[in-house]
């Protein structure tokens, strides 16, 4: 890895202690979720503006990599700084300031996605998008990767609330895009480039957020079935009649086992193993009341269990299957490869069918769970690493998930982004004419390749390359 040992100094001399190359501190910002590693050669605490302009201008007239980071949750290794250089840590950049009138959140780059949804809330407003790790990651990660969550089938993901922008081009040039305002129709729509992006095209600094009224009322159902295509079937007939839950969760079989396994209780009493679907309606009070009826109709005739809860309380515990999946899962493999694929409605069934296939063929575990309002579903190949014999079938077996959802119609990530780790599947969701429109647009904004460079259209295998034996806060949520 290239040193910029002059250009480092340069920026020491400029910002002082804001620059550190301390080993632990360099060590830190070596690596995300995905627990990839790759040592920068100094980490960067800006406080203002203008110390953000300085290190951008200074980086590209070095050509020196900068990747920007918050809590570093990315799963897909889109924050871990492959071509060493400088990280630029935006955590500390975490105000929130709620325009309760207006319906806006004014938030900083470096805002906890929590504290955001706490802020908002205290004040009677909601911000739907709420990824699996809230409690840590953060708005800047959440706009870089188009993050979604549980909500996003009834309200959207992120860029459905953005409304506007402010940061940085790689020059170190200061720009917005947008206005806090609820219409803007001025010029290219660049707010939007960005969403997405993963930092490869500017540096997010601060997002002015759309919020909507805060739900009055909730109610959560828990649905059992014969298998998983009886599952989908159903799933389809209920959205047929026009009713859209806040929330609609999955868990398959396998899911529902290893969560049954880790609490050492059943889901539904002699339903052991089965997979489930976990509902909840949000709306005024009579909205709710008028579609828990439907669905209460539709439960008794497509389930093969269901169980209500009375009050919030009773809803936690309907959600505790839910919480415990991801983490048991770990029973089946010390390793997992955690795929955001996303499938339309249309070939659900015909999923499932792959999905059978894909297990026996590869014969590895393969517990699914995911958001089925949106058809975003997070499939986890599950191996052991020190087995090569395992190692090599869940290399295949993702190349062939990949091939296989695109097949379906479908995308091969939903909300976690390309990074590293889905760079080998590119070619397969994108053809060389819109790969190349990519690039060039990459050009145009970042003409010295600056910014998160080494992401999203150079090849690279993850599961060739060891990852950091270590917890983070938010491993098994």
């Amino acid at each position: 890895m290239p040193s910029f040992g002059p250009a480092t100094r340069k920026l020491k001399g400029k910002l002082g202690r804001r620059v550190t190359t301390d080993h632990d501190a360099v060590f830190a910002a070596s690596f995300d979720g995905s627990k990839l590693s790759f040592l920068p050669e100094a980490v960067i605490k800006p406080k203002t503006k203008a110390e953000i302009a300085e290190v951008l201008a200074l980086a590209n007239k070095y050509k020196v990599p900068v990747t920007a980071r918050g809590a570093g949750s990315s799963l897909t290794g889109s924050g871990s700084p492959i071509a060493g250089g400088w990280v630029l840590d935006l955590s500390g950049w975490n105000k929130i300031t709620v325009d309760a009138e207006a319906g806006f959140a004014h938030v900083q780059a470096g805002a906890v996605i929590e504290n955001i949804h706490k802020a908002v809330e205290a004040l009677g407003w909601f911000y739907p998008p709420d990824p699996a790790s809230k409690k840590f990651c953060t708005i800047g990660g959440n706009i870089a990767c188009n993050a979604g969550g549980m909500h996003g089938g009834k309200y959207g993901v992120t860029r459905d609330f953005v409304l506007a922008l402010k940061g940085f081009l790689p020059t170190g040039e200061y720009v917005e895009w947008g206005t806090a305002t609820k219409k803007f129709s001025s010029g290219f729509n660049l707010r939007d480039l960005w969403i997405g992006a993963e930092g490869m095209l500017g540096v997010v600094t601060e997002a002015t957020l759309k919020l909507i009224p805060l739900p009055a009322a909730r109610w959560t159902l828990l649905t059992s079935f014969a298998d998983e295509a009886a599952a989908f079937r159903a799933i389809r007939v209920l959205f047929g009649q026009r009713v859209q839950p806040a929330i609609c969760e999955f868990l398959d079989r396998y899911a529902v086992q290893c969560a049954e396994a880790k609490t050492g209780k059943t889901v539904f009493a002699g339903q052991a193993g089965r997979p489930v679907i976990l509902l909840e309606l949000a709306g005024t009070a009579s909205e709710v009341a008028e579609t828990k009826e439907t669905v209460l109709a539709w439960a008794k005739a497509h389930t093969t269990a269901y169980r209500e809860a009375r009050d919030r309380a009773e809803a936690e515990e309907l959600w505790d299957v839910r919480r415990k999946c991801s983490g048991a899962m770990f029973a089946l493999g010390d390793s997992k490869l955690n795929e955001d694929i996303v499938v339309p409605m249309r070939s659900y069934e015909k999923f499932a069918a792959f999905l059978d296939k894909l297990r026996k063929s590869s014969r590895l575990p393969i517990p699914t769970f995911g958001h089925l309002a949106d058809g975003n579903l997070h499939v986890n190949i599950m191996y052991h690493r020190e087995n090569h014999a395992e190692y090599l079938r869940a290399e295949k077996a993702v190349g062939q998930l990949m091939a296989g959802v695109v097949k379906l119609g479908g995308a091969i990530s939903g909300e976690h982004g390309i990074g590293l780790a889905k760079t080998p599947f590119m070619p397969l969701q994108h053809s060389p004419a819109q790969i190349k429109a990519m690039r060039a647009v990459k050009d145009a904004l970042d003409p010295n390749g600056i910014l998160n460079p080494g992401k999203m259209f150079t090849l690279f295998k993850v599961w060739e390359h060891p990852r950091l034996k270590i917890a983070l806060p938010w491993d098994h949520k």
